[in-house]
């Protein structure tokens, strides 16, 4: 039962790794690191970089926080841990 836990939370951590990860890539590098690139491209009249940093990121992170309650709901079930 313990080595099931310990696997457990390895998979837990690692899942919000990805997820973090890419909340970084996505606020960071597309709202500063690759604006000028990003601004080539015109979403809804605004520069694409600007709606990234503007409300993009925080659209990308609300849909990480769904992506891992799913995930979690899941690994919660296979393991045995759900309520």
């Amino acid at each position: 039962m313990k080595k099931d836990l310990a696997t457990y939370w390895k998979r837990n951590i690692s899942l919000m790794a990805v997820l973090l990860i890419i909340w970084a890539v996505v606020s960071y590098g597309c709202g500063i690191l690759f604006v000028e690139q990003l601004n080539a491209i015109r979403l809804g009249g605004f520069p694409l970089g600007f709606w990234f940093a503007q409300q993009g990121s925080i659209y990308v992170f609300v849909a990480l926080i769904f992506i891992y309650y799913k995930m979690m709901k899941k690994l919660d079930i296979e393991y045995d841990v759900h309520e």
